[in-house]
């Protein structure tokens, strides 16, 4: 609150005030008082005007700079209104009663529109564990009547299945802390179960496997891991574009760490893409070149439920050389939600 302004506001206040005293002086022109009187009449009215005009911006100063202050602390600004003390003077006792009304408001709004998600989020999820009975029977059928076309069907089902599972995920991801289990896990055995959903694609693209070291204990929930683990193969297959393909696993146990490294010899990322590898929907040059259209979801998924498990995940590459994604898992500490 700038003084210049609070003056400016002030301004019919003042000018009431010099023509109150130079309307008095005048009139007493015809009596004859000593200068002495005529001055105090004339400056009393002006000294009372300061001092009760500077108190007042003071105790208003004082008021709005808190807020400001607590507006700037205040991560859910509309909360403003439950740490901010009444003023003791009528403009601050409005303006609160009015931000008292707008919090009210909002946290309404808020609590609806957290009804509707979660409502939303029920049916997804509910329409995703419905979905998979057909996608599971319509497998079923294929693997009694093998044939070229059904091997191609086959093949569209499991892209539809692979779908259906991110979209499970997507919907659960901002809601981990409700639905993981922390518990002491092989690493092996989730590569294991990842390469094993992912055995037939693996198979079909003649993608070898190798895997080193990785028979390491960490604590983590393995359901999530596991999708993770998924998201990776399946970039790594989208994007082998060699006679010779290889996926290649390998842990190195720390102090207070365990990396995985998922390297393939696949195309590559540009340096200038790897930056962006985690944002929501981008699909980088790679993306736009083969013939499996990106969507950009799932390492942006990796990324979101690495940061809600407590792990972390980079990217090292090099054109037409590799892809290398680093996976991190804490010992010791456990993850803060």
């Amino acid at each position: 609150m700038k003084k210049i302004d609070f003056i400016k506001d002030k301004k019919l206040y003042i000018i009431l005030t010099v023509f109150l005293i130079i309307t008095c002086e005048i009139l007493l022109i015809p009596f004859k008082m000593s200068i002495f009187i005529k001055a105090y009449i004339g400056i009393t009215p002006l000294i009372i005007l300061i001092i009760a005009l500077t108190a007042e911006y003071y105790k208003k100063k004082a008021f709005y700079n808190k807020l400001m202050q607590n507006m700037e602390e205040l991560k859910e600004k509309y909360l403003i209104s439950e740490i901010i003390s009444t003023p003791d003077f009528m403009e601050g006792r409005i303006l609160k009663e009015l931000l008292n009304d707008l919090s009210k408001s909002m946290i309404e709004n808020v609590n609806n529109y957290k009804y509707q998600l979660e409502d939303y989020k029920e049916f997804i999820e509910l329409w995703i564990h419905e979905i998979k009975m057909p996608i599971a029977t319509s497998k079923m059928i294929i693997e009694n009547n093998k044939n070229e076309i059904t091997k191609s069907i086959d093949e569209e089902i499991d892209k539809i299945d692979n779908y259906v599972e991110q979209a499970l995920f997507y919907a659960r991801s901002n809601t981990v802390e409700k639905d993981y289990c922390i518990k002491k896990t092989n690493l092996q055995d989730l590569i294991n179960s990842s390469i094993i959903k992912n055995k037939k694609s693996l198979l079909q693209n003649k993608i070898s496997v190798n895997i080193h070291d990785v028979d390491v204990k960490i604590y983590t929930d393995g359901k999530w891991v596991i999708f993770i683990l998924n998201q990776i193969i399946q970039n790594s297959i989208k994007y082998l574009n060699k006679e010779t393909k290889n996926i290649e696993f390998r842990a190195l146990e720390e102090k207070e760490k365990v990396n995985l490294y998922i390297k393939d010899n696949g195309m590559g990322i540009k340096q200038s893409d790897l930056s962006r590898v985690f944002d929501k929907g981008f699909t980088g040059e790679n993306g736009r070149k083969t013939e499996r259209k990106s969507t950009g979801i799932g390492l942006y998924l990796c990324k979101k439920l690495c940061d809600k498990l407590g792990l972390s995940i980079d990217i090292n590459s090099e054109v037409n050389e590799y892809t290398e994604v680093v996976l991190t898992f804490p010992k010791g500490s456990f993850w803060k939600f």
